[in-house]
């Protein structure tokens, strides 16, 4: 069991998943809304599943994609962070940064502000070379959070776990690495972002 990394920023915690976040993150999943880059809505199994799996990638690594709660309120918001896909990709082997915020929490910078603390456990304190993020082509939303991640657009391609001919299966990939997000970092004081690095449980 490794220790587990739980950064916090000014408004938000990233940390282990817990029993009571399951009937959140199913209602965040089985929202149409919330999926609508995703093949499907996930039914609450699914749900179930999935967060299990996250959990145990914490537990294993000390990182992974973190259950994202408020400071002030303590309430879940969905998820952040980074991950090893199990799939294969144009840049395989690799670690991507990823986010699924629960609908009503959209708007208010919180993606943005948790997947910084996420690029700062990944090249502060894991030392990886870069990161990648990639979504659907459709999916302006989360490619300006990229963008103001200062990630960098790649090319398109077409992601395997989508089916052939469905709409969704083009996305578009991008890229940050170590160095560039150090040079930001010193640029932008920061960014603003107040990450507290390292937290660690267990």
């Amino acid at each position: 069991m490794a220790k587990i990394i739980e950064p916090q920023t000014q408004r938000l915690k990233l940390r282990q998943w817990q029993p009571a976040d399951r009937p959140h993150f199913a209602r965040l999943n089985a929202d149409p809304e919330v999926m609508k880059y995703f093949t499907h809505t996930l039914n609450p199994e699914q749900s179930m599943l999935m967060a299990q799996k996250m959990e145990s990638k914490i537990a294993a690594y000390g990182w992974g994609f973190w259950a994202v709660e408020k400071r002030d309120s303590q309430q879940f918001i969905g998820f952040v962070g980074l991950n090893k896909p199990d799939y294969e990709l144009p840049v395989s082997p690799c670690v991507e940064i990823g986010w699924r915020l629960a609908r009503e929490y959209w708007g208010h910078g919180y993606a943005t502000e948790a997947a910084q603390a996420s690029l700062a456990v990944a090249f502060e304190k894991l030392q990886l070379p870069e990161i990648f993020a990639f979504t659907s082509l459709a999916n302006q939303k989360s490619q300006a959070v990229m963008q103001r991640l200062g990630m960098r657009q790649l090319h398109n391609f077409e992601h395997p776990m989508v089916p052939e001919h469905h709409p969704l299966r083009e996305h578009v990939l991008f890229r940050i690495d170590q160095h560039s997000w150090s040079k930001r970092q010193s640029q932008n004081g920061n960014n603003g972002s107040h990450t507290h690095l390292p937290e660690f449980t267990r």
